[in-house]
């Protein structure tokens, strides 16, 4: 396996697992996790997601371009405009098709991943200085999640893992 292959690939497991562990959050005051108040946790989702698309479009770029050693920016369009114009491409078309239907923008008529990323760009750095914003910052979350699965989707379909037996003669 190449260089190339096995950091992509750990980046992209680093990002499937932090999205995993927002998933598994208390439901904001809902359930079984009623006394818990929104503002316990306020903040935390939208930064740990965040960092889950930055992990996830260095995936992308360290799979595009064969170098480990990627933009150390979390800018996440700045990220997207690193990669490759077919994979560029390629997210947006998926983007299109599986998620803007299901998350529509009223304020764009070619709503496109780029406005998510756009909207979102700074989100981990706003979202971790939270005490510090002098604003008031907004996160579509189920959007959000919904394109950094289907990043993270399709970032899979780039590779397979076949297990391995050896080889032991009778």
């Amino acid at each position: 396996m190449s260089a190339r292959l096995s950091t992509a690939i750990r980046i992209g497991e680093a990002a499937r697992a932090i999205f995993r562990k927002t998933r598994s959050f208390p439901d904001r005051g809902f359930g079984n996790h009623a006394d818990l108040r929104r503002s316990d946790h306020v903040g935390v989702e939208p930064m740990l997601l965040a960092l889950s698309m930055e992990l996830a479009l260095k995936a992308w770029f360290v799979f595009d371009y064969d170098n480990p050693e990627v933009i150390k920016s979390h800018d996440l369009m700045k990220l997207f405009d690193s990669l490759k114009p077919e994979s560029q491409e390629k997210l947006d078309a998926e983007f299109k098709k599986s998620v803007a239907p299901y998350h529509p923008s009223g304020l764009h008529i070619d709503y496109s991943i780029r406005h998510i990323l756009y909207q979102h760009k700074d989100a981990f750095i706003d979202w971790r200085y939270l005490h510090e914003a002098g604003k008031t910052m907004m996160f579509d979350q189920s959007a959000f999640e919904a394109t950094l699965e289907m990043v993270l989707r399709e970032f899979e379909k780039r590779y397979r893992i076949e297990p391995v037996k050896p080889f032991w003669p009778s």
